[in-house]
């Protein structure tokens, strides 16, 4: 597809927008603040909202680590609307059993489970804008912590505000003790916004790569962990491709991505979708193709090779102009053949297809939720390799997991700490047998603080052994799986096949071009990107952008045509002149054929327009000869490719035939000519009469010439 007709929708970084908006909306206040009165009775007043109940958050310090020996300190944190109030603090009596009993006790089951008393404190966050905090902390002496064995153990923060509603929140605290080390691989996603554009444009990339920018942020969290990084490898594609002409910024950038020591492996090409293509048929992902049409004119690509250079910056080769995906999408020293599908979305049938995809070299490996296991639907741990029957797999903690992603997209640090004090607790039931996979699953907006803690929450907990994707796949298979099965989401499935019905399409009408992936290159990567996960978060933009790309098809296929109108032909022979419009900005090669409906007029059949410019309209002279009948004929005509593909929508005229008027006019002006000729000789013969005439009367009369 071309580039004109689509506008690129980038869903990233909205804070300056929406600044620049409430600024806007500043200044119009204040212009048209002095009419505002004279309507003031007809404007309805706007729909009262009601204020968010309050809420209480618990969070202990350090992420809930509680040292032998030292102090039990937390903080309670209050919303608007919740004081003065006193909000209680208790420990639980025994430690936590097992992960079920936690899970149920961060659930707010509290059943069972003795508490004794240890601290309060007074709060007021009635008039607060936010929320009000305070923090309570209870003397290693105090008789309810002396002497508690190695345990986590649950802790409750409880208050009845002024209205009366009781608020309860809890959390728990781990006391440390001897424990073998465990291996943790953590799996971040490093991806860009949801866009329908093919590749992140120059100007999208200046502001994702500024300091303040989304991808920034999220190479500044993962810079110095041992996370192991799922690259989109079209956002080095989009880099690579601008040359010259791509922002500093994202030069670095993609500089410092190469240069990262983490182990990694791609993701598909603007994370598609992959539960979605193997539900539509597909029986492998879909592939990208040469992204030639990117490529801005009057500059030259970097065309990184497939092994960075030691400082990780693309070099320029001059013997290959154009690069191959596989040079522009390279993320570094990345494990090949493993697959992440979006979280819930892959069932047996996607994890089987997936599974065929590897080699013996580098088996696939596909990333799944371990509730979405029959071993770990209930909650329980299980080891990060796993099998199933169809596939090996890697298997990430849900829980622990979906902490995580609360933690990196936390809205307040009392949010994004209370999760992350609960991986730590979670952490510590996990035992050392197998290694543990997690994930900061994918997600937008992500401040880089809130990134890194959960990062370095799951990495460096008590007792964590941080480990890369190598260690976690040399790893043996910790049991044999069931793959729960997962119902496919229809609507993405029948975009997705009317897409790729228009593909198919759009593919034949490119043989017009020299370089078809001009247009197959670009469909392709839209595609992809139209796929993305990120859509997944907001159905309705995604059906949109799939109707205005459906749309820009359409309007490709109808920019190659013919421009003809009826014609009266008053001679046996001439040539007809037709025109073909090529809106396309590339040239193209068509043939035009032309057929009458009637044998008293001869066309030629068959004729070639080749280099038709883009973006013009070019005349193609079609030799035609008329019988003697005369009468109107009709003439169908229609553009085919070099190949045979129909281009572009058939059209018929209608031609006039009224040959014999030439010969009747060749006739009256030979006639005409007839006559011209004889008056004249006629003239001359009478002329010369008369002079002979004359001269012989001189004659006959003698002497008068005297």
């Amino acid at each position: 597809m071309i580039e004109t007709p689509h506008v690129p929708r980038v869903r990233a970084s909205r804070r300056r927008p929406l600044r620049r908006l409430a600024a806007t909306g500043a200044i119009l206040a204040i212009l048209l603040g002095g009419a505002a009165p004279a309507f003031a009775a007809a404007t309805p007043e706007p729909a009262a909202t009601a204020a968010p109940a309050p809420a209480l958050t618990l969070v202990p310090a350090d992420n809930g680590v509680l040292t032998p020996g030292a102090d039990l300190a937390v903080t309670v944190s209050l919303t608007a609307g919740g004081g003065p109030s006193t909000v209680s603090l208790a420990i639980g009596t025994q430690p936590l059993a097992d992960r079920a009993a936690l899970t149920r006790w961060s659930a707010g089951e509290r059943d069972g489970v003795a508490v004794a008393d240890v601290g309060s404190v007074a709060i007021d966050a009635q008039g607060t804008p936010g929320a009000a905090s305070a923090p309570i902390r209870v003397a290693a002496a105090n008789p309810t912590l002396l002497g508690r064995p190695a345990g986590v153990y649950p802790i409750v923060a409880t208050t009845t505000t002024a209205s009366g509603a009781t608020l309860v929140s809890t959390s728990a605290v781990v006391i440390l003790g001897p424990r073998a080390p465990v291996s943790i691989g953590v799996v971040v996603p490093i991806t860009g916004p949801a866009i329908s554009r093919g590749l992140l444009t120059s100007d999208a990339l200046a502001e994702l790569t500024a300091a303040d920018g989304d991808l920034t942020a999220q190479l500044d969290a993962v810079a110095g962990t041992t996370a192991i990084l799922a690259v989109d490898p079209a956002i080095p594609a989009a880099i690579r491709v601008l040359g010259d002409a791509a922002p500093g910024t994202a030069r670095d950038w993609l500089d410092r991505l190469m240069n990262l020591p983490n182990s990694r492996f791609a993701l598909q090409f603007g994370d598609a979708d992959l539960a979605t293509q193997v539900q539509a048929g597909l029986t492998e992902p879909l592939s990208t193709l040469p992204l030639v049409s990117y490529l801005p004119e009057g500059t030259g690509p970097d065309t990184a090779p497939p092994t960075p250079s030691p400082t990780g910056t693309p070099t320029a080769d001059p013997t290959n102009p154009v690069p191959d995906p596989a040079t522009l999408t390279d993320i570094g020293d990345a494990r090949s053949n493993v697959y992440w599908p979006a979280t819930g979305s892959a069932g047996t049938a996607v994890v089987s297809t997936l599974g065929a995809l590897g080699t013996a070299e580098e088996p696939a490996m596909t990333l799944i939720p371990s509730s979405g296991t029959s071993a770990g639907a209930d909650g329980t741990r299980i080891g990060a390799r796993v099998d199933s029957a169809a596939s090996a797999l890697l298997a990430y903690d849900s829980t622990i997991s979906d902490l995580l992603r609360q933690a990196s997209s936390a809205g307040d640090a009392a949010q994004r700490d209370a999760s992350l004090a609960e991986v730590t607790a979670q952490l510590a039931f996990v035992d050392s047998s197998t290694p543990l996979l997690v994930t900061v699953d994918r997600g937008q907006d992500r401040s880089r603080g809130s990134l890194r803690a959960a990062i370095l929450a799951a990495s460096g907990a008590p007792g964590a052994v941080p480990v890369g994707l190598d260690e976690i796949v040399a790893s043996p298979a910790s049991a044999s799986v069931d793959v729960t099965e997962v119902p496919a989401d229809e609507v993405r499935v029948a975009d997705l096949t009317a897409l790729l019905a228009d593909e198919a399409t759009l593919t034949r009408f490119a043989t017009i071009l020299d370089d078809p992936a001009l247009l197959t290159g670009r469909e392709r990567a839209e595609i992809l990107q139209l796929l993305g996960i990120a859509w997944r978060a907001d159905a309705a933009a995604a059906q949109t952008s799939v109707a205005e790309h459906k749309a820009a098809t359409l309007t490709t296929l109808d920019s190659v045509g013919i421009l003809a109108s009826d014609v009266n032909l008053l001679s046996y022979d001439a040539d007809y002149p037709p025109y073909v419009r090529n809106a396309l900005p590339w040239p193209i090669n068509v043939t035009l054929i032309v057929e009458p409906n009637d044998p008293r007029l001869i066309m030629q059949t068959r004729t070639d327009a080749t280099s038709v410019p883009g973006d013009s309209i070019t005349r193609v002279a079609v030799p035609i000869e008329a019988q003697i009948a005369n009468g109107t004929v009709t003439v169908d005509m229609r553009l085919v490719s070099p190949t045979g593909e129909p281009i572009g929508a058939p059209t018929s005229i209608a031609v006039e035939v009224h040959a014999d008027w030439e010969n009747i006019g060749l006739g009256i002006l030979g006639g005409l000519l007839v006559v011209f000729v004889g008056v004249g000789i006629i003239r001359t013969v009478r002329r010369r009469r008369r002079a002979a005439h004359i001269a012989a009367a001189v004659d006959e009369t003698p002497g008068e010439t005297e």
